[in-house]
């Protein structure tokens, strides 16, 4: 049984064509019980988000054109359309690249902490579907645990490496707790959202959503139970506001010095924290000059970006190592489900054995026999049917110069002690 991942992400496919092959919440049970039916396919799990899709599966075949064909066709395209910008990985690296999704390494920012969690979203919902067994199950737990090791051992994902992580971050430092705060964020693109998202996971609750756009402001708000406003509206707003984050395509200043003036008199200078990610800028650069402001431009924080990303890179090298070794462990383990089956057979041949030379002990107990002459037949028939076919092959093997097998019994029988060739005292 090996393991294949057959997928596309932001590397190898513009956004149109992964908007096209991305699978939504609703059909995902369906897709996951059409892929598990494909011949071969005996475990199947999916990951979609916005900037991968992945298919992974356990299969006892070279089928991967099968699933490169289910693929198009559940989505209705040629497969001409998407075999260029689809990659392929078979068992070892198909282990090796899981691993590096779930620690943030094959991301479009290096170490973000989302991709974890997504996979453990996908890993949950083909459980409940019953498309997971026992190889797919032991990778997705054994990812899980490298990826936990990963974010405790190295620092991949403690530094802010977008303006959005990194404003957030700035923020924390300077307030600590974010949850008592009222953050008011000015624009409602990818930027926006993607400091919403930060906040949201730092347990802020009050967010105020201003933009041009009061419909995308609002779509935006709801996610996050958040209130929106429009652009007119900040300076009725902006005194409630503890952080402002702001990220516009607007060619002119949006916050004046005098609008902020105005809210530092109601917040009776209380002071704010503000971040102006926007090029050209959405907040006056005059703004600094008062009293209580703490300013920070996206020219600010690109400094910290670039130190902490060299620091993620540093990273992302011991991570590699860690995964290096876990990719191994976890073939050791599939290498040692060989051994189950023929442990079990022997287990069961030896009891089998057993159950049958007690008996015969048990029936001349019965029968009045000497109990030390049943022991000694006990023993000795026990060891005789044991031992008997073993010695025939062992023996055999020694005529045939099969000098091998002789090494091989000794070393699980004797315990040989490779120092000096004695066997081992086990007491």
């Amino acid at each position: 049984m090996s393991l294949i991942t057959l997928g596309i992400n932001h590397k190898t496919a513009p956004l149109d064509l992964r908007e096209r092959l991305a699978f939504t919440p609703q059909s995902l049970p369906e897709a996951l019980s059409s892929l598990h039916k494909l011949d071969h396919v005996s475990e199947a799990s999916i990951l979609s988000t916005c900037n991968r899709t992945e298919i992974y599966c356990a299969t006892n075949a070279d089928n991967d054109q099968a699933i490169v064909q289910w693929f198009s066709q559940f989505h209705g395209l040629e497969e001409k359309r998407i075999k260029e910008h689809l990659y392929l990985h078979a068992h070892e690296e198909t282990i090796r690249h899981a691993m590096e999704v779930a620690c943030g390494l094959d991301s479009m920012i290096l170490g973000e902490p989302q991709i974890a969690g997504q996979m453990k979203e996908a890993y949950a919902l083909a459980t409940k579907n019953g498309t997971i067994g026992q190889l797919l199950g032991k990778l997705f737990q054994r990812v899980f645990a490298v990826s936990k090791q990963v974010r405790t051992d190295t620092d991949i994902g403690s530094s802010p490496v977008s303006v959005a992580f990194a404003a957030v971050s700035l923020a924390k430092q300077i307030f600590g707790d974010l949850k008592q705060t009222t953050v008011l964020l000015v624009g409602a693109g990818e930027t926006i959202e993607l400091t919403t998202r930060h906040l949201h996971s730092q347990g802020v609750t009050s967010i105020i959503i201003a933009n041009r756009s009061p419909e995308r402001a609002q779509k935006l708000a709801n996610e996050f139970g958040g209130e929106a406003i429009g652009l007119q509206q900040i300076a009725d707003h902006l005194h409630r506001s503890d952080i402002v984050i702001s990220s516009t395509a607007s060619p002119l200043p949006i916050i004046g010095k005098g609008t902020v003036e105005r809210a530092l008199k109601q917040r009776r200078r209380e002071p704010i924290f503000m971040v102006d990610l926007a090029v050209p800028r959405d907040i006056e650069p005059e703004v600094n000059e008062l009293d209580d402001i703490y300013l920070y431009s996206v020219d600010d924080l690109q400094s910290v970006i670039k130190e902490n990303m060299e620091n993620r890179l540093h990273a992302a090298e011991q991570a590699h190592e860690i995964i290096d070794a876990q990719v191994q462990h976890f073939l050791d383990w599939q290498r040692s489900l060989g051994a189950v089956d023929v442990i079990a057979q022997i287990r069961q041949r030896t009891q089998s054995l057993s159950d049958e030379v007690l008996a015969k002990a048990k029936k001349q107990l019965a029968a009045g026999q000497d109990a030390e002459q049943v022991l000694e037949f006990l023993a000795n028939t026990l060891t005789n049917k044991f031992l008997h076919q073993p010695s025939t092959r062992l023996r055999q093997a020694s005529q045939d110069d099969r000098e091998h097998i002789l090494d091989i019994a000794q070393d699980l029988f004797l315990h040989r002690d490779e120092k000096n060739d004695t066997p081992k005292n086990t007491e």
